[in-house]
């Protein structure tokens, strides 16, 4: 059962939620782990955890019609894995930076205290990545200049704290960004989280090839080759 578990004789059909076997469906990370070669799981150790947590929940927001379009990115986000935690904060800028004008208010605010954390741990960082990821933060905030005149007031009653940003905080930004864009009321959500999916991966693909330039650490291929605030802790 274990072996079959691990490389089953059936080809998945996409649907959200987990799943125990692949007979009963596979969610976006699930087909990954069988494409991997390891074993029948929705966190499998070949993708970077915050790129997976971002792709099973577009994975289980998007439209039956829309979940089919991500079937090609599958493949792609095999391999994709870094232990350098900026790759969390630009995972969470990148889903803010889609969320944020056209997100309802409440969640504008939580993306906006997110984003502003984000741009103090990017301002510690001087290279091609974190300068691109710098520039979508503050466009965002432009997008929705109350939710960042709200933020920055939240910022300063509260006071400052650790520096930095926890994995925990980046996938919480990222939780409320794929909501926000799956309740907006736009005609194409669908096409919002494809898109913010799509280039996620590719965000991922270049900061971990550039890790591996400067580390020169070689990844074997698998089938297919705490911050100054929470932003969850406000009201």
């Amino acid at each position: 059962m274990r072996d079959w578990m691990a490389h089953p004789d059936v080809m998945p059909i996409l649907s959200p939620g987990r799943h125990r076997s692949p007979r009963r469906g596979a969610c976006f990370m699930e087909f990954a782990s069988y494409l991997a070669g390891e074993r029948w799981s929705d966190h499998p150790a070949c993708t970077h955890r915050t790129l997976a947590h971002l792709a099973r929940m577009v994975n289980d927001q998007t439209s039956d019609s829309g979940r089919s379009r991500l079937t090609p990115l599958i493949p792609t986000v095999i391999g994709l894995t870094s232990d350098d935690p900026l790759l969390d904060v630009l995972l969470a800028v990148r889903a803010a930076n889609a969320a944020m004008p056209i997100a309802a208010e409440e969640r504008q605010r939580s993306q906006a205290v997110g984003l502003r954390v984000a741009l103090r741990v990017l301002a510690e960082r001087d290279d091609e990545l974190a300068a691109e990821s710098r520039e979508l933060a503050e466009a965002a905030l432009r997008a929705a200049p109350a939710a960042d005149a709200w933020a920055i007031q939240f910022i300063e009653e509260v006071g400052p704290r650790r520096p930095g940003m926890t994995v925990r905080q980046c996938r919480d930004i990222v939780t409320g960004a794929v909501d926000g864009i799956a309740r907006a009321c736009v005609g194409d959500p669908d096409d919002r989280l494809v898109a913010l999916l799509t280039a996620a991966v590719s965000d991922t693909a270049r900061f971990v090839g550039a890790d591996r330039g400067r580390t020169g650490r070689r990844v074997l291929p698998g089938r297919f080759a705490g911050t100054a605030v929470d932003p969850t802790s406000m009201t």
